[in-house]
């Protein structure tokens, strides 16, 4: 069993220093209420909606932002998955980045970007399958519209993935309720899997968050999910043994080569 911690946040646009340190005094909090893992929002280092200046604070992995989350996985004993602008040569990603202590990092590129602010902003990442292992369990990165195309978290089921963790930008409106509400359930139930969905909440200036973090399970009930237009750290327990019945029952991927 592994606790996790999902910090629905309020980015600060552009203020790299200030939404660190945020990441920092929740992955204190995330340990001392027990969690082995804090994910937070898409893009929350750089904030989602800071424009054309992403791309002047855009970091490859090794600079600074992700020393800087490794120092504070380290400080907190806790694992942390935190999105980020990475700088790859002359191309800029939507990333997030996986964090235990001061081992290597995971980095996980969107590979479906939405709309045309993204990208004009960013380059897309290959579809693959970033899975990292944390105790005994297995967990897929994906980033906010990813979740939407079944075929992404299908992929990371079948490669045995426990669990898939989508830091997310969701903007309010009835699309976004409907994800919120019924896909990202879904999701979890056909895979019979675990979904982290952590969003942002409020207004940067250029975008209203949805807020309503989700962390669905295996059934396709709710472990936690967080309010609409306030910060909210949420908990759960991923425990794949307390959804055996449900796995037993729903056997989606052992069954999808049969037809």
């Amino acid at each position: 069993m592994m606790r996790i911690a999902a910090l629905q946040m309020q980015s600060a646009p552009g203020d790299v220093d200030t939404n660190l340190a945020r990441i920092e005094q929740a992955a204190q909090e995330a340990g001392q209420g027990g969690a082995d893992l804090l994910v937070t929002p898409e893009l929350c280092v750089t904030g989602y909606g800071a424009g054309d200046i992403i791309k002047s604070l855009a970091e490859p992995a090794t600079g600074s932002q992700v020393k800087r989350l490794q120092k504070i996985s380290t400080e907190s004993g806790v694992a942390i998955i935190a999105g980020f602008a990475e700088r790859d040569g002359a191309h800029v990603f939507n990333s997030a980045a996986f964090v235990n202590g001061d081992g290597k990092p995971a980095i996980y590129r969107k590979s479906h970007l939405y709309g045309p602010y993204e990208r004009s902003l960013f380059k897309s990442g290959n579809p693959d399958n970033c899975i990292v292992e944390l105790g005994r369990l297995k967990l897929g990165l994906l980033i906010c519209y990813d979740v939407e195309f079944p075929e992404n978290v299908r992929r990371l089921a079948l490669a045995g993935a426990d669990a898939v963790l989508v830091p997310t930008a969701l903007p309010r409106g009835p699309s976004g309720t409907f994800i919120t509400d019924h896909m990202i359930q879904v999701r979890a139930f056909e895979n019979q899997i675990f979904v982290a969905y952590v969003n942002h909440f409020g207004n940067d200036g250029r975008f209203t968050f949805a807020g309503r973090s989700r962390i669905a399970a295996p059934d396709g009930g709710l472990l936690a999910e967080g309010p609409e237009d306030a910060e909210s750290m949420m908990f759960a327990d991923i425990d794949p043994g307390a959804f055996s019945a449900s796995i037993a029952d729903n056997t989606y991927l052992e069954d999808l080569g049969s037809a």
